[in-house]
């Protein structure tokens, strides 16, 4: 069975959106997927036949945990790799202005080849983009990604853990 572009990330997304339903049940944190906004043309009974983007969505989800907003953007690639072009320049500007603003700002990807999902800090998706603008790698290879960014598994009875590492980048940065 072919994948097409477009739904390639949906088994990802559906594992996130049942980490943040055991989030939300355990009182732990509220994390929501933005629907993209679309203008609907033309439709036949319940189904859209016609649609446009109304406007250009800035991350997939947002939220709170601990007192703090959350914004991040979710992935699937089927390289050892990020290519930093799966990000649009609108998405990149906005994980940076969410953290200055005080948000916790990542991007989570998950690498099929090797079946696994990494956090990718805002800081490292401003740096890797910085470097590709001078004329740099336009990708975040899988052995820096190994060293620089986090896996997250399943922990805590939540399929996928993101907030503990989210959790273990804030215990470092503040001691």
């Amino acid at each position: 069975m072919k994948v097409h572009q477009g739904n390639r990330g949906k088994g990802f997304e559906e594992v996130l959106n049942t980490a943040n339903f055991q989030y939300k049940n355990r009182g732990i944190a509220l994390i929501n997927k933005r629907p993209t906004p679309i203008k609907v043309l033309k439709t036949k009974g319940v189904h859209i036949l016609k649609a446009v983007w109304e406007s250009k969505s800035t991350v997939d989800y947002d939220g709170i945990w601990k007192g703090r907003s959350i914004q991040f953007e979710a992935k699937t690639t089927n390289k050892k790799r990020f290519d930093l072009d799966m990000l649009t320049p609108g998405q990149i500007s906005f994980l940076d202005q969410a953290e200055k603003q005080g948000a916790i700002s990542f991007v989570l990807v998950e690498i099929r080849p090797i079946q696994s999902v990494f956090l990718i800090p805002n800081n490292m998706v401003q740096k890797y983009t910085r470097n590709a603008q001078k004329g740099g790698r336009k990708s975040i290879p899988l052995d820096e990604l190994e060293v620089y960014a986090d896996v997250v598994q399943q922990n805590r009875g939540i399929v996928l853990d993101y907030l503990a590492v989210v959790d273990k980048h804030i215990k470092a940065l503040s001691g």
